[in-house]
């Protein structure tokens, strides 16, 4: 893996990482689709995964991936519970539409 590493640069990764980040960033701005939320928001834990993964390998520490691995079972049960929330919403609703979020008040 350092071999790798060596070849591609670290330079790559963290362009790479900022590149997904600022989709996932965009994404949760400027859609309004409920399901396209999530998705962003998973696609900006994961660019912060590759980060870590990326100066683990850098560093010859495994201390980042083990913190990938909490990460990502911390987001697994995070699509879980918001995935249910947005089920029971459909239900009352009828769309996953953000913008008729405001409408569940009172």
């Amino acid at each position: 893996m350092d071999n790798i590493l060596n070849q591609i640069g670290i330079e790559n990764y963290i362009f790479l990482s900022v590149l997904l980040f600022c989709i996932g960033i965009f994404g949760v701005l400027y859609r309004r689709n409920a399901i396209i939320v999530f998705m962003s928001i998973e696609i900006m834990l994961n660019a912060v995964n590759l980060l870590f993964v990326a100066f683990s390998t850098y560093w010859q520490d495994a201390k980042g991936e083990v913190f990938v691995f909490f990460s990502m079972a911390v987001a697994a049960a995070e699509v879980a519970v918001g995935l249910a929330i947005l089920v029971a919403v459909f239900r009352n609703i009828g769309s996953v539409d953000i913008s008729n979020l405001k409408n569940l008040k009172g």
